[in-house]
């Protein structure tokens, strides 16, 4: 028996060529081709670049890859931080109040309370916030040495017996940045304000004896009524801040409100019970 072998060869069809651009938006299709799929295109005139007179022109223009190759390319120090890009970070703000007479400069400045996180992801005050006061000497008209500057630190406490005093009340302050350590005693600061004999304000008198530096340093100003009377409105603002009451003020939410409301009788404290009398 002799077997018979044939060899199918598949070709692919021929595409039919390429419609011209001379179109009159229409095509016919020719009945005696072989193929019912290819169609040939007529056309009676030529495509215009340019549109109709009647017809608006629409351009569109994207700019997004001018965008993305811009932050590409972009150094990290031509980038331009916002507070908003910053997230919940705040700027950092410094303010002062300045007092400058012919023995001396004094500068008063308020300093931030500090926190600690606890587990329950509440945080608490750690540390109140104090009222630095610095006292340069005076070299010349209007010239003051910071280089010799000597600081106080003034507590809230202390800060509201200077509020507190009276044209004819007197106070003195002491510290001693290292006591309770190896260093106690060798540095001592006394700040004390006395009347002026004619009941114009008061005298500032700052006197620092620093045996660790061989410094011996007493430094007075004189404050008038008028600007210690700008001291303690200045005081009075930012003593609740101080004391840290602001972020407690910030942190209340209505829902808080009913705190109370969903707590056991049995689980709350006195203060709530108190209150709800």
């Amino acid at each position: 028996m002799q077997l018979l072998s044939s060899r199918i060869i598949l070709q692919p069809p021929k595409c039919p060529p390429f419609p011209s651009l001379k179109t009159n938006n229409s095509f016919s299709q020719n009945p005696s081709s072989s193929s019912s799929s290819y169609s040939s295109f007529s056309s009676s005139h030529t495509l215009s670049a340019n549109p109709p007179p009647n017809r608006k022109k629409f351009i569109l223009k994207c700019r997004g890859s001018e965008y993305f190759e811009k932050q590409r390319f972009t150094k990290p120090s031509e980038e331009t931080f916002t507070p908003q890009s910053l997230g919940a970070l705040p700027p950092r703000v410094f303010v002062g109040h300045s007092i400058y007479k012919g023995k001396a400069a004094l500068t008063v400045e308020p300093k931030s309370p500090e926190f600690v996180p606890l587990d329950s992801g509440a945080f608490k005050l750690s540390k109140e916030g104090f009222v630095l006061l610095q006292f340069a000497p005076a070299v010349g008209v209007r010239q003051y040495d910071w280089n010799r500057k000597q600081v106080f630190s003034l507590s809230v406490t202390e800060i509201g017996t200077l509020m507190g005093l009276g044209p004819r009340d007197s106070c003195e302050f002491f510290h001693d940045p290292f006591k309770g350590k190896s260093e106690e005693g060798k540095v001592r600061k006394v700040l004390k304000a006395e009347p002026l004999p004619d009941g114009s304000g008061h005298f500032f008198n700052l006197n620092v004896q620093n045996k660790l530096l061989n410094v011996d340093e007493n430094i007075y100003i004189p404050i008038t009524k008028a600007e210690l009377t700008v001291l303690i409105s200045a005081f009075n603002f930012i003593m609740p801040y101080l004391l840290g009451w602001h972020t407690f003020v910030n942190s209340i939410k209505p829902s808080d409100t009913s705190r109370v409301n969903n707590t056991n009788t049995n689980s709350r404290s006195g203060a709530d019970l108190e209150w709800s009398r």
